[in-house]
């Protein structure tokens, strides 16, 4: 069973850092590109950072760029997002993706960060 659950979400005051983990089990972690997204309030999702298997190359959003570090650790089935300089803009639901072409995608429930003094 296939399952994604992310953690570390809450609330923070702006300029604050969080950061968010997302454990994978149920397929193989270490072949699958992860990722971040997020959906603020009535808002699209968006894509926060990737990174490869691997880990070889990451990705990230302009929004995001030089605030937000995402990292992988294949042997824990984990990946983590490192989020320092928050803003309110920033609130939003983030998500934990995996994907693999030809295999398809995971997602798991979300965990909600809120930027708020």
């Amino acid at each position: 069973q296939v399952q994604l659950v992310e953690s570390g979400g809450g609330l923070v005051q702006p300029g604050g850092s969080l950061r968010l983990s997302c454990a994978a089990s149920g397929f193989t972690f270490s072949r699958y590109a992860m990722s971040w997204y997020r959906q603020a309030s009535g808002k699209e999702r968006e894509l926060v950072a990737d990174i490869t298997s691997g880990g070889g190359r990451t990705g990230y959003a302009d929004s995001v760029k030089g605030r937000f570090t995402i990292s992988r650790d294949d042997a824990k089935n984990t990946v983590a997002l490192q989020m320092n300089s928050l803003k309110p803009e920033d609130t939003a639901v983030y998500y934990c993706n995996a994907v693999r072409r030809a295999y398809g995608d995971y997602w798991g429930k979300g965990t909600l960060v809120t930027v708020s003094s």
